[in-house]
C-alpha cells in the first residue's frame, strides 16, 4: 500500500482519482480548501485534510504532506483573475513541490495541459494568457528538481464517461479528453516507473490505457 496526497482533492480528476487509488489499495489524502467539500472527498473513500495551499507557505504545505510516498498536483484557480491564477497554478505549486523536496517525498505527478510550454504563443489579451504562462513555469519548474515527476498534458477536458483508451502525444487528431481518462492515466503512472521525467500529452483516442502508459520511455 502507498500513501499518496492529492492537492486540489475536489476536483473532478482528483475525486475520480482518489476512488481509484483507494480501491486498488492505496490511502490517500485529498487536500482541499472547503471544509463543505469533506464529504465528499470520504465519499470516494480518501480522508479530506482541510489545507488552503493557495495562502500556506511551503512549511505549512510540507506538515500537510508528511507521511505520504506520492504526491498529484491537481489544483487550479479556475478561471477568474490572473492574479489567483498566478498564486494557485504557479506559486502554490511551486510551494508544494519544494515541499516535497524537503519533506523527502521524490514521486510527484503534475496535472497539466497538452502543450504546456513557454512558447505557448497565446497573446497577453487572451483570456487564458495568465493560465498558460502559470502552467508552464511550474512545469518548468518541477523540471528542474530532483524529484521523480511526471506532467500529464491531457487535452480539452469533458464530462464524457472514460472509455478506457487514449491516444499519446502532441500530433493526436483528437482534442478531447474524459477526465475520467485523466484520472485512470494518473493512477497507472503513479505504477509505473518508466514514466519518470516525461511529459504525457494526451487525448481519449484507440490505445489501451494501461499498453500506452507502458510504451513511454
Amino acid at each position: 500500500m502507498t500513501k499518496i496526497a492529492i492537492i486540489g482533492g475536489h476536483g473532478k480528476v482528483a475525486l475520480h482519482l482518489a476512488r481509484l487509488l483507494t480501491t486498488a489499495g492505496h490511502e490517500v489524502s485529498s487536500l482541499i480548501r472547503n471544509p463543505n467539500h469533506a464529504a465528499d472527498v470520504a465519499a470516494t473513500g480518501a480522508t479530506p485534510v482541510i489545507a488552503d495551499v493557495e495562502n500556506l507557505s511551503t512549511g505549512q504545505i510540507q506538515t500537510a504532506l508528511a507521511g505520504h510516498d506520492a504526491v498529484v498536483w491537481s489544483a487550479g484557480a479556475g478561471g477568474g483573475s490572473a492574479e489567483r491564477t498566478y498564486a494557485v497554478d504557479r506559486d502554490a505549486a511551486i510551494r508544494s513541490i519544494n515541499a516535497c523536496a524537503q519533506e523527502g517525498i521524490y514521486r510527484y505527478v503534475m496535472v497539466s495541459y497538452k502543450g504546456s510550454r513557454a512558447n505557448h504563443g497565446a497573446s497577453p489579451d487572451d483570456g487564458m494568457f495568465a493560465y498558460y504562462e502559470a502552467k508552464a513555469a511550474a512545469d518548468n519548474y518541477l523540471r528542474g528538481t530532483s524529484l521523480n515527476w511526471t506532467i500529464l498534458g491531457p487535452s480539452t477536458l469533458t464530462l464524457n464517461p472514460a472509455s478506457g483508451s487514449i491516444n499519446v502525444g502532441s500530433d493526436s487528431p483528437r482534442d478531447d479528453t474524459s477526465r475520467e481518462n485523466v484520472a485512470l492515466v494518473a493512477a497507472a503512472v503513479l505504477a509505473s516507473d518508466n514514466t519518470v521525467r516525461s511529459f504525457i500529452e494526451f487525448t481519449d483516442g484507440d490505445t489501451p490505457i494501461d499498453a500506452a502508459v507502458a510504451a513511454i520511455h
